[in-house]
C-alpha cells in the first residue's frame, strides 16, 4: 500500500474542500507585497526628516496604487472560484482611485489630504469586514481580516473627526496605522504560503 506523507490534518480537507482558502493560499504573494508596502510606507513616515507635504502625498499615492492594484489582481485571479469578489473589486478600486486623485491634484492642502486618507481608510475598512464576513466559512482566522478592517475604520474615523492635528501628529499617525495594516497582512501571507506548500 502506498504511503502518503504525513501533514497537519486540518490542512489538507481544508485547502481541498474550500475553493477560497485555495485560492488565497495559491495567491499568498500578494497578501505579502500588500503587507510589505504598508510596513514601507509606514516606516518611511517615521524615519524621513522633516516630511514635507507634497511628498507625503506622493507616498500615500504610490501605497494605495499599489494596493488597489494588488487587490484587483487577486480579484481577478479568484474571479472563477464560487465566492462572489465584488467587495475585493470595489476595494481595489477604491485604492486606485484614490492613488489617482492624489496624484492629480499634488497641491492637495493638508486639511483636503487628511480628509482623503480619512475617508479612503473607512471605505477600506469597510470593505475588509464585509469580506471577512463573506469568507467566515471558507478560512480560518477570518477574525484578522475583521480586525484590520476594523483598524482601518477606527483610523479614518479619527482622522476625520480632528483633521486638523499637528503636521508631525498626523504623519507619525498614518505611518503607524501603515505599519499595523501592514503586519497583519505579512503574517497571514507567510502562513497561507505554508498552507499551500504542505498541500
Amino acid at each position: 500500500m502506498r504511503n502518503h506523507p504525513v501533514s497537519d490534518p486540518d490542512l489538507e480537507p481544508t485547502l481541498a474542500t474550500r475553493p477560497i482558502l485555495r485560492v488565497l493560499s495559491e495567491n499568498w504573494w500578494l497578501l505579502l507585497l500588500r503587507g510589505i508596502a504598508g510596513v514601507t510606507f509606514g516606516v518611511l513616515c517615521f524615519i524621513w526628516p522633516g516630511l514635507s507635504l507634497l511628498t507625503l502625498v506622493l507616498l500615500f499615492g504610490i501605497y494605495v496604487l499599489l494596493d488597489g492594484f494588488v487587490t484587483l489582481i487577486a480579484a481577478v485571479l479568484g474571479r472563477h472560484r464560487a465566492m462572489p469578489l465584488w467587495w475585493l473589486v470595489l476595494a481595489g478600486l477604491v485604492s486606485v482611485a484614490a492613488g489617482i486623485f492624489t496624484f492629480i491634484y499634488p497641491q492637495l492642502t493638508a486639511l483636503v489630504l487628511v480628509i482623503c486618507i480619512g475617508a479612503w481608510a473607512l471605505v477600506r475598512g469597510a470593505f475588509e469586514i464585509i469580506g471577512a464576513f463573506l469568507l467566515r466559512r471558507e478560512i480560518h482566522n477570518e477574525w484578522l481580516l475583521m480586525a484590520i478592517g476594523l483598524l482601518s475604520m477606527i483610523f479614518g474615523l479619527a482622522i476625520l473627526v480632528n483633521p486638523s492635528a499637528g503636521a508631525l501628529a498626523l504623519v507619525w499617525l498614518i505611518g503607524l496605522y501603515a505599519i499595523l495594516f501592514g503586519l497583519p497582512m505579512i503574517w497571514l501571507g507567510l502562513r497561507l504560503r505554508k498552507q499551500q506548500q504542505v498541500y
